[in-house]
């Protein structure tokens, strides 16, 4: 049995939400309908009403509701704002957390902020039947002649939140950085309060694990505040390659940098509805390898991290009210990089995600006033509504994935013979109890998936030309949370 729906993001739709917490997400026919009602009450025009009645039946059968999982709503409306703001001011109160700084003393310095972390997580273990363990992981980077001048113990402040299927051998990275500058990378005495580059990321990493460190997950997620960012991302490198070396199945990482200011510098623009996360297009990991085939079948916008930032978007929208998602087809900013990028170029699934303005007057700035500006990455310059809604997004993104059966395997589009409709086929999870699986499906100039078709079966034929539309197929569980879409072979 199948059946098909569409799958419409919330940007300039209509929404509704009813007693139940389910978002009814509703297409361009329904958005119509809401504007002809309130024409109608206000200008009680009885010709609106036909045409009000003539749209509700074009528009009967293409809603769809999308139900909140139980238990990750209650995770991300447990976000709270007075527990970012204790962590932020908690790291500020550290006077600098250069990677480069004191790491003897117990109350200043990278040394006194990543043991806090540590105790932080050891806590939340607590609550957790023995799944959360915690550690400082560290290694030690010589002088390198650039940003490292002095033999340099750096930790990562780690927190293992076990799955509970021994089978199940998925992980999930969710990231900060601890350390913090001033305008000189190398000044590791002077205050660099980086309440928002990057306490912000840290203390949605910490919030997470505190809320999640109470409910079961089939995979393990891991919590990490690294260290090194400011001196070339060292911490994440380190983190990335000794993932690779040990064959840690990581099936996506989220990098969080920036995510607690709703304003920028030069634009002054104020807006705390819009998040941003950045995925590569092309893998940087073996591109040799898979170019021919990447533009034979169009692939371009199709790598494993794009297809995670179209996840995080539509999660994340489900789960965060008054928020947008914004896709950027870059692995970072312009010709800058972040945490992330030592993972995808370890061949790991990984995106960043950041505030949607910068404001430069508090990033990487010596604490100053000039002709009126306050300049520094200052805890009163951040908004901790923001930075509720985009940890939010990190919990309901990092949930539903952990909680969802392994992705579908050997998924295939068959061409033994030259057709207009288009057969997919594939087989069952490795792991994970499955209610069916969702082919997705879009045009190829579409930035997201545009319709869902479910099916309680292993193979769909479907009424689209492969030469129109791109495909994909997930996983469904029990609970309805969707595995990362795979996106077919060539089969015969």
């Amino acid at each position: 049995m199948s059946s098909i729906s569409p799958l419409i993001s919330l940007k300039g739709l209509f929404y509704a939400q009813n007693v139940t917490e389910n978002l009814i997400y509703c297409d361009f026919f329904y958005c119509i309908i809401q504007y002809i009602s309130l024409l109608n009450i206000i200008l009680m025009k009885k010709r609106y009403t036909l045409l009000l009645i003539a749209f509700t039946s074009l528009s009967a059968s293409a809603q769809t509701v999308v139900n909140r999982n139980t238990d990750i709503d209650k995770m991300v409306k447990s976000v709270n704002q007075d527990s970012l703001k204790s962590y932020t001011s908690k790291m500020v109160a550290f006077g600098t957390r250069n990677t480069l700084s004191d790491i003897k003393s117990k109350s200043n310095g990278i040394g006194a902020a990543r043991n806090w972390v540590v105790t932080k997580f050891n806590q939340f273990a607590k609550q957790s039947d023995g799944r959360l363990t915690a550690y400082l992981d560290t290694t030690t980077f010589k002088p390198d002649g650039k940003r490292v001048d002095q033999p340099t113990l750096l930790g990562n402040a780690v927190a293992v939140l076990k799955g509970t299927d021994q089978n199940d051998k998925r992980v999930y990275v969710v990231s900060g950085h601890l350390d913090s500058r001033v305008t000189d990378v190398m000044n590791r005495t002077s205050n660099a309060p980086g309440a928002n580059d990057d306490g912000s990321g840290v203390a949605g990493v910490i919030e997470a694990a505190r809320i999640m460190s109470q409910y079961k997950f089939a995979a393990t997620i891991i919590f990490v505040a690294v260290s090194g960012e400011e001196q070339s991302l060292l911490g994440s490198g380190f983190m990335a390659a000794k993932a690779k070396k040990e064959n840690w199945n990581i099936d996506a990482m989220l990098n969080n940098d920036m995510i607690g200011s709703n304003n920028s510098s030069e634009t002054q623009i104020i807006d705390n509805t819009k998040l941003r996360v950045f995925s590569e297009g092309l893998p940087s990991y073996e591109l040799d390898k898979n170019a021919k085939s990447i533009r034979q079948f169009g692939l371009e916008n199709d790598g494993k991290s794009r297809q995670l930032a179209r996840y995080v978007k539509e999660i994340g929208e489900r789960y965060v009210d008054q928020l947008e998602v914004k896709l950027i087809y870059r692995n970072d900013r312009f010709l800058r990089g972040g945490d992330h990028t030592p993972f995808v170029e370890n061949g790991f699934t990984a995106v960043r995600i950041t505030e949607m303005n910068e404001n430069f007057d508090h990033q990487h700035q010596d604490l100053r006033t000039e002709k009126g500006v306050k300049y520094g990455d200052l805890q009163e310059f951040m908004d901790f509504e923001y930075l509720r809604k985009n940890t939010g997004v990190n919990i309901a993104v990092l949930a539903n994935l952990a909680k969802a059966p392994t992705a579908p395997t050997e998924v295939k589009v068959d061409v033994k013979n030259l057709s207009n409709s288009t057969f997919l086929y594939w087989k069952a999870p490795v792991n994970g109890n499955v209610k069916g699986y969702y082919v997705l499906m879009r045009e190829t100039s579409s930035a997201v998936w545009e319709k869902k078709f479910f099916t309680t079966a292993t193979e769909m034929k479907l009424p689209y030309s492969k030469d129109n539309y791109l495909f994909a197929v997930q996983s469904v569980g029990n609970e309805d949370n969707e595995s990362l879409p795979v996106v077919p072979g060539i089969g015969r």
